[in-house]
């Protein structure tokens, strides 16, 4: 499945002799959306070749994998548990409901707890709890997920000298890695504040798909607006700008972010000219519903 590239005119770009596309895997499917289409993607056949019927994951209130995880079981035939960091809080917010709606059972854990979800003993205890199930990581990043975001950046149907995205966990980032081997330039956005311990989350990521390294990427860490899931009125203004110019829609947690960044990064001289840059939207809009109602604004 391919994602239609988009060229954005933009007087900025042009000002600066740089070529921008927006690839948007946002479009991808209509639920699960983006890069967490190309994690589950490889993740979901092989639960199914291991004759799995369940799939059980990880995620916060808002957690766009959650929601990709509960539409995928729904449109795949897999019955879903989602464990949920945190207390339960009711009306459900938006993504949660939507999660149940697709038939996900939703469990509560302390944030103590969910410090050990990594744990082979506690998977272990899940297991026992909730029956055997297919185990998906918090933000459904593994060597799985890695080799679906390589397809991000296969058969990509113009030239260009630097591709960006934005970062939560690393694999996608850790995909367009591998998948260009050592070619063209790579920036990835972290939407975590002290984003720079992703860098040796990648590596490891790269190292253990391909067998080795690469150092044609860069993590572009100062525009987290604060941390994860926090903004600023200026990212929100520029959200809705690009919305009414570009006609796309961004979302403030992570590719908000990076777009902003981008344009910050252009402005600044950052590219050469004749740059030719593809940034990748990886969706997550769904989130935008849930973020608007906890702070009150609009997005």
């Amino acid at each position: 499945m391919k994602a239609p590239l988009q060229k954005l005119e933009d007087g900025l770009l042009q000002e600066q002799g740089v070529t921008l596309w927006v690839k948007r895997e946002d479009l991808l499917h209509p639920q699960i959306s983006g890069n967490k289409w190309r994690k589950l993607k490889y993740n979901l056949q092989e639960a199914g070749q291991q004759g799995h019927h369940s799939l059980l994951t990880f995620g916060g209130a808002y957690s766009n994998h959650i929601a990709a995880t509960a539409a995928a079981g729904k449109e795949y035939g897999f019955h879903t548990i989602g464990i949920i960091r945190g207390e339960e809080h009711l009306p459900l917010n938006p993504t949660l409901s939507f999660a149940t709606s697709c038939g996900m059972q939703l469990h509560y854990i302390s944030r103590e707890e969910y410090r050990h979800k990594s744990d082979p003993a506690f998977l272990d205890e899940l297991q026992e709890k909730y029956g055997k199930a297919y185990l998906l990581p918090e933000g459904g990043t593994n060597l799985l997920a890695v080799k679906g975001c390589t397809e991000i950046v296969a058969d990509m149907p113009v030239a260009f000298s630097h591709i960006c995205c934005a970062m939560g966990t690393g694999g996608t980032l850790a995909g367009i890695v591998a998948g260009l081997a050592g070619d063209k330039a790579i920036l990835g956005f972290p939407a975590l504040k002290g984003g720079d311990f992703l860098r040796q989350e990648v590596e490891e990521l790269v190292q253990a798909y391909c067998g080795k390294s690469y150092s044609n990427w860069q993590l572009v860490t100062q525009y987290h607006f604060g941390g994860y899931a926090k903004v600023k009125p200026e990212l929100l203004h520029f959200m809705q700008q690009f919305k009414e110019q570009h006609h796309i829609q961004l979302e403030p947690i992570y590719t908000g972010k990076m777009m902003y960044g981008l344009f910050d990064l252009i402005r600044q001289g950052h590219f050469p000219r004749g740059s030719r840059i593809v940034a990748v939207h990886t969706g997550g809009l769904q989130g935008n519903a849930g973020f608007a109602q906890r702070l009150g604004v609009q997005v």
